[in-house]
């Protein structure tokens, strides 16, 4: 997949997983090398979108999220020539431990106090995680 701009709108699913005020992120291998981001990855063709998100949870990480609450959507027009649009859910009644699962993709997975979350967020997180803590729904500035 080429970084510069070809015009195309891609759709992103992101889960947010949280247990006693942390949340999961995963330190990235090869796109966003070394920094950290959620859980997720491409909506694809014929999915819904709660079953894209758990099916990005359960490849990435192991755990298994009984349901999933919707969080938020984020338009992304993004500084690497990139347009996203981010759907993203909370992982509610979560199953299981994570584990590195991708070890192409992912280094580890670690919990972070959310008063102290890593300053290296994934390019693609940078927006979801700030709308997250301030509780916005629908984000669609350009700036």
């Amino acid at each position: 997949m080429s970084t510069k701009n070809d015009n195309i709108v891609r759709i992103g699913v992101n889960v947010f997983v949280l247990r006693s005020n942390k949340l999961l992120l995963g330190k990235r291998k090869g796109v966003g090398e070394g920094s950290w981001g959620l859980p997720g990855g491409h909506f694809e063709y014929g999915e819904s979108m709660i079953g894209a998100a758990k099916r990005e949870l359960l490849e990435e990480t192991s755990l298994r999220a009984k349901n999933l609450s919707f969080l938020h959507i984020v338009n992304d027009p993004r500084k690497d020539d990139r347009h996203y649009v981010h759907i993203c859910f909370l992982a509610n009644d979560v199953e299981g431990e994570p584990q590195v699962t991708e070890p192409e993709k992912c280094y580890e997975w670690k919990w972070f106090d959310l008063s102290e979350l890593p300053k290296e967020i994934f390019i693609g997180h940078q927006r979801l995680i700030p709308a997250f803590l301030k509780k916005e729904i629908f984000l669609d500035s350009i700036s």
